[in-house]
């Protein structure tokens, strides 16, 4: 296996001028106090801003909320996750036993949160042209499998804008069931449209993302139910 700072730099590019900074963005908490976190919230600030750059310069013709979906989807957890595995990150990462054990290197939520710290890292390290430079090499090529701005409209959005469109009351949400370790909470929530006698359960490990699913269940629905009508 590659040294970190060899690894860095084929994998990114970028040659580390302090492999401190790098040594602290592959350390997660479970294996040191100096860990990624701090730089994790430097390099998600630098990745939207790299992103936004990018995208407003290749999609001159999007308007601001196309722009917002198109910047959502690319630096999405499991997009950055995507990316991170791609790269081997996992493989260079400097987990506590317990994280060992339970495959941390592989799980999506480090792999992204570790992205995110290195973007720091090289921004730190580099500067601002250094960061851009790392994140449009590694997000340049996944715009092409961008799909149409509409569709990557999130489905609660999209089920706000079906019933509306259609003069149906609005849907009603509701958290059924919390489970789980404090720092661990597993999430059930509702969805219904009470005029059309429609329900949906959706699950996740937060609030939100429970109802964007029981959102999206309740989406297919509403699709199922418009081809039966159309047969």
């Amino acid at each position: 296996m590659l040294k970190a700072c060899e690894w860095a730099e084929a994998s990114l590019g970028h040659a580390f001028r302090d492999p401190a900074l790098l040594d602290a963005a592959l350390t997660h908490r479970s294996a040191g106090k100096r860990n990624y976190e701090r730089l994790e919230f430097l390099g998600d600030a630098v990745l939207n801003f790299a992103v936004a750059v990018l995208l407003y310069r290749e999609y001159p013709d999007a308007d601001e909320g196309d722009l917002s979906r198109y910047r959502a989807a690319l630096v999405s957890g499991s997009s950055l996750a995507t990316v991170a595995s791609g790269l081997g990150l996992g493989e260079q990462l400097r987990l506590g036993s317990g994280e060992l054990k339970s495959g941390g290197f592989r799980r999506s939520s480090i792999l992204a949160d570790s992205l995110e710290a290195l973007f720091g890292a090289v921004y730190l390290d580099g500067g601002v042209a250094a960061a851009s430079g790392v994140i449009e090499a590694l997000f340049a090529s996944r715009l092409g499998e961008l799909p149409a701005a509409n569709e990557l409209k999130d489905p609660k959005t999209r089920l706000q804008e079906h019933l509306q469109a259609r003069g149906v009351a609005l849907p009603a949400y509701a958290v059924e069931k919390v489970s789980g370790e404090p720092h661990e909470h597993w999430f059930v929530a509702s969805c219904e449209v009470t005029t059309l006698e429609l329900q949906a359960r959706g699950e996740g490990s937060s609030r939100r993302r429970a109802e964007q699913e029981a959102a999206a269940r309740l989406l297919e629905q509403l699709g199922s139910g418009e081809e039966t009508a159309h047969d």
